[in-house]
């Protein structure tokens, strides 16, 4: 039996460092549910991101912002509160990028993700899983005022948070689409 020649597609590219792989992710044709001939439906595949997650847009944009602006220093411990997917994008980029991270978190979330946090480095602090993401803010903010040698990106009031998908995702996919774009949702 003969071996199919391999179908050569486009490389996704070479990186140096993790934190650039983030972004860049394909377009796929939803073609079966199209609702009639001639609507293109797209779908982005932001699970290509290192985490899997399109939080890393995210979590790049805040950390990188702050690094810009000068509201960070090498080594100083990053704080953050989370329900998860944030915080992982933030842990892997910090543990890239040699800031330490201490995360917020409600102590109900599930333990898948408190073990992807622990294996990128980050240190969980537990708030009352009953008071929800809410709590977990409540005792971040209260963290962050008792010692201001935290930084704080605060994913939930930052502008870099949409910014990312501003100048990121929002780009790539007028880009992969030649602007004909007609309807957006996400």
């Amino acid at each position: 039996m003969a071996v199919p020649p391999i179908e050569r597609r486009p490389c996704a590219g070479r990186y140096s460092d993790l934190v650039d792989s983030i972004g860049n992710t394909p377009l796929i044709e939803l073609k079966r549910l199209s609702p009639k001939p001639g609507v293109r439906i797209w779908a982005k595949l932001e699970c290509n991101n290192p985490t899997g997650s399109i939080k890393d847009r995210v979590a790049k944009s805040l950390i990188e912002n702050a690094e810009e602006k000068g509201l960070i220093a090498p080594g100083q411990t990053i704080l953050e509160p989370t329900s998860g997917n944030t915080g992982i994008s933030l842990a892997m980029i910090c543990a890239r990028k040699g800031y330490p991270l201490k995360v917020v978190m409600p102590d109900n979330v599930t333990p898948e993700r408190t073990q992807l946090l622990k294996m990128y480095g980050a240190e969980i602090v537990y708030s009352p899983g009953d008071q929800g993401s809410n709590g977990a803010v409540a005792m971040a903010l209260d963290m962050a005022a008792d010692d201001p040698s935290y930084y704080m990106p605060y994913q939930y009031g930052n502008a870099a948070n949409p910014l990312a998908h501003y100048e990121g995702t929002a780009v790539e996919i007028l880009d992969e689409l030649d602007g004909n774009v007609d309807a957006f949702v996400a």
